[in-house]
């Protein structure tokens, strides 16, 4: 081989050569994300990892070999058959996409995020279940209008495909970044998974910025200048009981909920039966933090420019943004609701806390509230919902996965 084609053969071999317009497009959305994280400090534990991923999977030619799938040779052997041997291993996202392909890191995060929840507002006032079950009125109504856009002729989504991509889509109203991730992939739409995970995860870092004009919109002064009650202390044996009845209750009437709400349930009875402290610091430490950064660096590297520059991921992250502004609408306007029969009011905005971003959204609440009155303290009674919006959204995808799966 001549110097002339050694030296062709180097330069088609770098990312220069092989790029195209869409990998620097994909590049600069990782330099936002990167930003929001580390500059404006939006869930930079979930957003440094996912725009790292999205870097590697848009470097030109990075994909290909991150992702290379391995080979295996079939061996004729004596007497008959064959043997198979691995001839090239797999890319290193190749493995580690399995956690995200076998739904193995979306459970293992709700076991971390149950081991660090404290239902105690939620079982102190069981109002917080009805506004949390309201929150999720993002996901039926995006479930509904994403059946009818999909099917749009422009976006070539086969019939039998529509429900199961727009229950995907619809989810991301629930807030919750894993069980989008986990409604996707069982319901067979990983070529979307990148446009959904990154849509779900952006929008609750943007939650101080996307709920207040929603909140504030649909309340009066006088609604948001409210107090409440202080909430009445839960005893020990209360939280240990809480877990165990919501997955028997939960798992007679849906099953489909139990991958997620049953590993949610377990690491909050690690947190509260006292006897298995060093499990509950290992789930909410360690394994949640290990899982993190897997799950989003896999998350990020599914976001490569071949699937995700295309006119059905705008109309994904769309969708998105109306499920999760329809999801703090509802809960704002079921605690409205509420108080034409309650004696003691709620303040309507705890009902925006109802979407499962545990706690943010409890924090914009509570941010909301002292804007009108700087001593009413609403945190720990937004908590309720709160949490509540996190069973809700576990619910919700087992009765997507039922209907669609």
């Amino acid at each position: 081989m001549d110097l002339g084609a050694i030296m062709l053969n180097l330069w088609e071999s770098t990312g220069v050569a092989q790029s195209t317009w869409q990998n620097y497009v994909m590049i600069v959305v990782s330099f936002v994300l990167f930003y929001l994280a580390i500059a404006r400090k939006f869930e930079p534990l979930l957003l440094v990892p996912i725009a790292f991923g999205l870097l590697l999977a848009n470097i030109p030619g990075a994909h290909a070999i991150l992702y290379q799938h391995p080979i295996t040779e079939f061996i004729p052997v004596e007497g008959g058959g064959y043997e198979s041997t691995v001839t090239t291993t797999g890319g290193l996202f190749y493995y580690l996409s399995k956690g995200v392909e076998w739904v193995i890191f979306p459970p293992l995060i709700f076991l971390g995020i149950g081991a660090m929840t404290d239902f105690g507002p939620l079982i102190a006032n069981p109002k917080s279940l009805i506004l949390g079950a309201a929150a999720q009125l993002g996901i039926f109504i995006t479930l509904f209008g994403g059946y009818f856009l999909f099917g749009l002729e422009v976006f070539g989504v086969p019939s039998e495909e529509l429900g199961k991509l727009a229950a995907s889509v619809a989810i991301i109203g629930g807030a919750d970044g894993p069980t989008a991730i986990y409604v996707t992939t069982v319901l067979g739409q990983d070529g979307y998974l990148g446009a959904i995970a990154i849509a779900a995860y952006s929008y609750m870092a943007l939650i101080p910025a996307i709920q207040p004009p929603i909140m504030k919109l649909l309340t009066s002064k006088s609604e948001r200048r409210i107090k409440m009650k202080q909430l009445r202390k839960v005893t020990r044996k209360e939280k240990i009981i809480f877990p165990i009845v919501v997955v028997v209750l939960v798992g007679l009437l849906l099953p489909s909920a139990l991958p997620l709400l049953g590993m949610l349930m377990l690491g909050n009875l690690f947190k509260e039966c006292l006897v298995t402290d060093r499990l509950a610091t290992t789930a909410s430490n360690g394994l949640c933090n290990v899982i993190t950064i897997l799950l989003g660096t896999c998350v990020g590297f599914k976001a490569n420019s071949a699937v995700f520059l295309t006119p059905i991921t705008l109309l994904i992250i769309a969708l998105g943004l109306l499920a999760f502004s329809f999801g703090t609408a509802g809960g704002v306007l079921m605690a409205k609701f509420m108080n034409l029969f309650l004696k003691d009011k709620i303040n309507p905005l705890i009902g925006s806390a109802g979407v499962s971003a545990v706690p943010m959204a409890a924090r914009v609440s509570q941010t909301v509230g002292q804007k009108e009155v700087p001593d009413n303290y609403l945190l720990m009674h937004a908590m309720g919902p709160n949490v509540a919006g996190v069973i809700g959204s576990a619910v919700a995808a087992g009765v997507l996965i039922s209907m669609f799966g």
